[in-house]
């Protein structure tokens, strides 16, 4: 796929954006990123097929793992490594891989997107099984490190999914599940962390949360098996549970510092 085919490094539909006051860049910025719901609002279907295909693996004690470069690699770890205090999950139950290791989350490392065997090598890590799960993210579709992982996962029979920003990419053939969110050309040509990266940002949420919900980590609309880990999150379970069993405010808190969770004390 040559680069002149991506609509992700097609030219901004912006110019002389260094001539414009710092209001104007703002409107344009946001006026741009009003496309992005939308667009993921499409794809939908697509989201919801993979989610569906990951929830029975999952329950079954499968993990899912997320494999990417960039800004693509540090929204799956991001969006990983936020569901252990937020929903209570094992913090092996969703697994961000990044291209570079842990150093590449902070600082570019070069070429470490362009190895088409290391993305696998890095999952082998894991000792995946057939009821595994991997979504490969990567905003051009064309990065090695996420194709060579996706392409062997599939053939170790684990399930693919991929979350890319252009049509007809070579990682959405490898993929089982693509989710193509086509935003168009970035406000700064090629940022793809802007458009691009916001939308990927929002499909994550999606596959995770809904996830979350079907594996029983929130019960009505609260995050009842949040871990505990400091005073916000303290003070949000207390009022769940005072409100809940109709309980002053201080006992709530008791029962809950003695019971360690939301879910525990409203069994």
């Amino acid at each position: 796929m040559k680069i002149e085919d991506k609509i992700t490094e097609q030219p901004s539909h912006y110019d002389h954006l260094e001539q414009m006051e710092t209001g104007e860049i703002l409107e344009a910025i946001n006026r741009e990123d009003r496309v992005v719901a939308e667009v993921v609002h499409q794809v939908i279907p697509q989201i919801e097929a993979l989610v569906k295909a990951i929830e029975p693996k999952m329950k079954q004690g499968g993990r899912l793992f997320y494999v990417g470069a960039g800004t693509s690699g540090r929204l799956g770890v991001l969006d990983a490594s936020e569901l252990p205090p937020t929903f209570g999950a094992s913090p092996d139950w969703v697994v961000g891989i990044i291209a570079g290791g842990d150093e590449a989350l902070k600082r570019a490392v070069e070429h470490a997107e362009d190895d088409a065997s290391r993305g696998w090598q890095d999952l082998v890590v894991y000792k995946p099984t057939a009821e595994d799960c991997v979504i490969g993210i990567a905003a051009s579709g064309t990065t090695p490190y996420v194709i060579g992982a996706i392409e062997e996962a599939r053939k170790q029979g684990l399930l693919t999914g991929c979350i890319t920003s252009n049509p007809n990419t070579p990682l959405a053939a490898a993929a089982e599940y693509p989710i193509e969110t086509i935003v168009g050309p970035e406000f700064v040509t090629g940022s793809s962390r802007m458009k691009s990266g916001t939308a990927q940002k929002m499909v994550l949420n999606m596959i995770s949360t809904s996830l979350m919900i079907k594996m029983g980590r929130v019960k009505g609309n609260r995050m009842v098996k949040m871990q505990l880990t400091n005073e916000k999150l303290i003070d949000r379970g207390t009022r769940m549970i005072a409100e809940s069993l109709n309980l002053p405010y201080d006992e709530a808190r008791r029962r809950l510092l003695e019971a360690g969770s939301v879910d525990k004390v409203l069994r």
